[in-house]
Parts: C-alpha cells; structure tokens; sequence
C-alpha cells in the first residue's frame, strides 16, 4: 500500500491506511508544496551537473593549480565519487530514518560545501569539496523520488516523477546561463556561491512543508508482512524475485549516467576546442539542458500514454542517433538541433528508468531501490569526466567522446529493450498462474 501523507504537521508521520478511504487517491495543497520543494532541491542537482563545466576553463587557465586536462576530469569525478555514495547510502537511510529527515540532511551537507568550494585555495582542497557536496547532493535524489512517490496517488506516479525529474536540466540551464555573464564580471568563484539560496531558502521551505513518513524497519505497527519489513535493504534487491531486474536497471542507469553526465562535464570545453569562444561553447550546453527540460515533458506524457519502458527505449536510440550525427561535422544549426535531441534523449531516458524502478519495487523497498539504482548509476557518472579527459589527453580528438557517449546510449536501449522482455515475461507468467 503506497501511503499518502496528508495536511498534517510536518513531524508528524503518517501512513496512507491511517486515513479514511484506504489508497492514495488525492492530491492534497500540502503534498503539493511537499512536492515543489523536492523539485526545487533537484533543480540544484541540474545546476552542479553544469557548473563544473562551466568553470571547467576558468581552473585550468585562470587558477594556477597546474590543471590538465585529464587531472580536471579526475576533479570533476570528485563530485560524481560522493554523489554514488550518496545515492547509496541516503536511499537505505531514508527507508529506515524517513525521507524528511534524510532529505534536509543531504540539502544542508550538499549546500554548506558547495559554498565552501567558492572559496579553495588548490586543486586538492577543492577536489575534496566537491566528494564532500556530492555525498549530500546524491543523496537528494534517491530521497526525494521516495517521497514524491508516495505523495502521489498511483496513477500519476510515473508522470511526476519524470516532470520532478525536469529540475536536472531546468538547474544545469541556470548554470549555463548565469556563467555568460558571471564569469567574466566575477571569476569563476561566484559559480559555488549559488548554493546559499539552497541553504536560506530552500532548506527553510522543507522544513515547513515537507512531511516525514514513517520508518519501516524501526515501527512496530507498520503495515504488511513482518518478514518484509525486516528484509527490506539490499540483501532483498539482491536475491529472488528482484535480483535480475535490480541488476538491470542498476546497469542500464550506469550508461545512461555516463552519456548525460559525460556531456555535462564535457560539453563546454569539447565546443572550446572545436573552435568556438565560451560564450558560444555555453550556449551549446544551454541547448543541451533546454533539450533535456523538453525531453522531461516528452517523455512523461508517452511513458504514461505507452510506458516508461518503451519510451525509454526509443529515446536511449534518439541520443545515440543524435551523437553520432554530431561526428559528421554538420552546420551549426544541426549542431543545436542534435543537441537538443541528445539532450531529450539522455536525461528523458534516466526519468524514465528513475520512474520505472519507483512503480516496479514495493513500498518498504522503494527509497532502497532508487539507491541502488542511482548510486550504481553514478559509476557512470564518475568514469565519465574521467574517460573524456583521457581521450582528449590520448589525443583521439572531440569526436571520440561524442563517440563514447553515443555508444553508452545505445547500450542503455539494448539493457533496457531486455528489461522491457523479461517485465513481459513476468507478466505472461503471471497472467498464465491466474487463469490455472
């Protein structure tokens, strides 16, 4: 039973059979707020995922710290080390703890050490900011797709969840856009300093209106099987019935992570060293996260009208199609154009997986689940910046990370065509026991 947290104060926690009617089935003012402050903290996700990008230049030109540029894709990794961990960790936590309590902790940690990075006197110092933020930022998502998933009745679940999901590149826009001017007026410090608005604005509004749910593992009088409840953890992802899928959509989230975040890193300064100045190099990123928000509607309307799988699916081939054509050197208008369709396509492709693990896996086991998924997935998320720098340093030039990227697209249609296969599998065989 997905519970829906009602109007209550926000400390208190509250399960849906508590409330009159049984399942989920309105949409309450506070689950509402609720919700918009967990796309807001999402938003700051999008936003990290660019401003690396962003300032990529500006440290290795400006700082003096002896940047190359496979040293800056191990710095840029750093963020993505502590987002796996994050993700890992804070998805079990807020099963065990509650969501609130493990969404404003994350918010706060992501938040104090971004801030701090603004003001990092060498590589080192700023590289271990970055794991340090990432630990806090990785664990927002996980969480807060946890919550959203049981704020929202049923039928609306895969569609929220993949509009949430419009925070990542709506954040990494602001990025791309605050960098035109900021930089070049500030230097590239004041980039970090956005992060106070996360911790004076948006921190105060969940601890208004975000409501906490109850943890499973730790209430005598949570509903459904006892075994259930203390099970629930990775041991239960990682054996029968689960194991497959888990490993599948974990996989399939890795090589959607390492084309999404991989352009993210890179972006900018692969456009700089085809020969466009930054502020067009910025401009292209913007294309990218624009397609992405684009990609956020799209997808969300035909994974509800077709299934997240399906949708999924075609749109892992659109980015890998779209990266490719990008190897052929076209004009600049098919430049934007392929740009915005890898965009739709990478981050479209990780919504909708996000929405898919949050329908497939049961209640107690949800916030674990989007955990694994994520914190896996960041695997991706890290060896990218590391593999564009490598390739750049080997000298194979901008295309072959266009090339890396298109491939891990395409690998992330065929993962997840299987899952789509082995989902109607079990439905075949579950249909075929119903009718003996």
């Amino acid at each position: 039973m997905n519970p829906l947290l009602s109007a209550a104060a926000p400390e208190r926690p509250i399960h849906a059979s508590t409330r009159p009617g049984g399942p989920a089935s309105r949409f309450s003012r506070q689950s509402a707020m609720a919700v918009l402050v967990c796309w807001l903290l999402v938003v700051f996700d999008g936003y990290d995922l660019i401003v690396y990008g962003t300032v990529q230049s500006s440290l290795v030109n400006d700082t003096g710290w002896g940047l190359t540029k496979a040293t800056a894709g191990t710095v840029g990794s750093m963020a993505f080390v502590g987002m796996m961990l994050g993700a890992i960790f804070a998805g079990r936590m807020s099963d065990t703890w509650g969501r609130r309590r493990t969404i404003l902790g994350c918010a706060i940690v992501f938040s104090v050490f971004t801030i701090l990075c603004s003001f990092a006197p060498n590589a080192i110092v700023f590289g271990s900011l970055r794991l340090l933020a990432g630990i806090g930022l990785g664990g927002l998502v996980p969480s807060a797709n946890a919550l959203v998933a049981e704020l929202v009745p049923a039928k609306w679940r895969s569609t929220v969840a993949t509009l949430m999901m419009s925070g990542v590149p709506i954040g990494g826009s602001i990025a791309a856009l605050a960098a035109i001017p900021l930089i070049p007026a500030f230097g590239w410090p004041v980039m970090f300093l956005v992060a106070v608005v996360a911790l004076l604005v948006v921190i105060p509004l969940g601890l208004r209106f975000l409501p906490e749910t109850l943890a499973p593992a730790r209430q005598g009088k949570e509903p459904g099987p006892v075994l259930e409840r203390e099970r629930a953890g990775f041991g239960s992802l990682l054996r029968a019935p689960f194991l497959g899928m888990s490993l599948l959509y974990a996989i399939a989230t890795l090589v959607t992570l390492f084309a999404w975040y991989g352009l993210g890193t890179w972006l900018p300064n692969l456009m700089q060293l085809a020969g466009y100045n930054l502020g067009s190099a910025l401009t292209f990123a913007l294309a990218l996260n624009l397609g992405a928000v684009a990609g956020s509607v799209i997808t969300a309307w035909a994974g509800t009208r077709f299934g997240p799988i399906p949708t999924a699916i075609a749109a892992a081939a659109v980015a890998a199609g779209a990266l490719v054509v990008l190897v052929t050197g076209p004009p600049v208008a098919v430049v934007y154009l392929m740009l915005v369709l890898a965009g739709v396509g990478t981050h479209g492709t990780q919504c909708l997986i996000i929405a898919a693990v949050a329908s497939h896996y049961p209640a107690y086991l949800r916030g674990t689940a989007l955990g694994w998924a994520l914190g896996v997935g960041r695997i991706g998320a890290v060896a990218a910046p590391q593999v564009g720098g490598l390739l750049l340093a080997a000298g194979l030039g901008v295309n072959s990370n266009f090339l890396a990227f298109a491939g891990a697209a395409g690998i992330a249609a065929v993962l997840l065509g299987a899952i789509g296969m082995k989902i109607k599998s079990t439905t075949r065989i579950s249909l075929g026991a119903s009718n003996v």
